[in-house]
């Protein structure tokens, strides 16, 4: 049986080893894969374009036996994400997002983590609004990990009522009625859609931006339970 595991990537850590080496820690369509890259330091090196921060790549990893480490044997970059690294929100904005995922991500070995990177990187990429890229990715990274997002109920149990207005109440994890609160249906509306579509579907939403530090309030409170 062949050891060699072939799969997209996306690099989250590199770390220099030796003279010439590097030790890439990948994100994967298959989970968290760590593998040395040989020689990727050296002017010439075949591997060196497939490695680069901010890029999706097609790998083939040879897995390390008896807890040796694996060995990085190909790389192909698919697509850069060159624009993020030229503005500052976005790149910090990446560089968090990448960390974030990439400490929970060990435990699984699915696609999720992997899908939820990829479209960030993208649209961050395309010049979407970083406010508005952050808040979907707090949505969803707490659906990814498990979380319930109540955006059904308030905390007396009634089902929301677009014509009420609401507060989040961070204690009870839903939103309470409150006279001058600060979320109405469109705030609810939009909150529902990032939780069922994907980035680009939400980026399209017109006169979005009033919105956004609202949402991107309670997207950080809901990761905070």
């Amino acid at each position: 049986m062949s050891n060699d595991i072939r799969t997209k990537a996306i690099v989250l850590r590199r770390t220099n080893f030796g003279e010439a080496d590097r030790i890439i820690t990948f994100l994967t369509e298959k989970g968290i894969i760590s593998a040395i890259a040989k020689g990727v330091r050296k002017e010439k090196s075949k591997l060196a374009g497939g490695v680069e921060l901010f890029c999706l790549s097609e790998i083939t990893v040879h897995e390390g036996l008896n807890n040796k480490l694996s060995i990085l044997t190909s790389a192909k970059m698919l697509e850069h994400y060159q624009n993020i690294v030229y503005k500052l929100p976005e790149l910090e904005l990446a560089s968090f997002i990448m960390k974030k995922i990439g400490s929970v991500a060990e435990t699984t070995s699915g696609p999720e983590y992997f899908d939820l990177l990829k479209q960030i990187l993208a649209a961050l990429n395309a010049g979407v609004n970083p406010e508005l890229v952050e808040a979907w990715f707090w949505f969803n990274f707490a659906k990814t990990g498990g979380e319930q997002v109540n955006l059904i109920k308030d905390v007396a149990g009634n089902k929301l009522d677009p014509f009420r207005i609401y507060v989040w109440d961070s204690t009870e994890s839903a939103l309470r009625e409150q006279m001058g609160g600060n979320v109405g249906s469109e705030e609810i509306k939009l909150m529902r859609l990032m939780l069922s579509s994907d980035l680009k579907t939400v980026s399209r939403v017109n006169n979005i931006a009033p919105k956004l530090p609202t949402i991107l309030y309670i997207g950080k409170m809901v990761n905070k339970q």
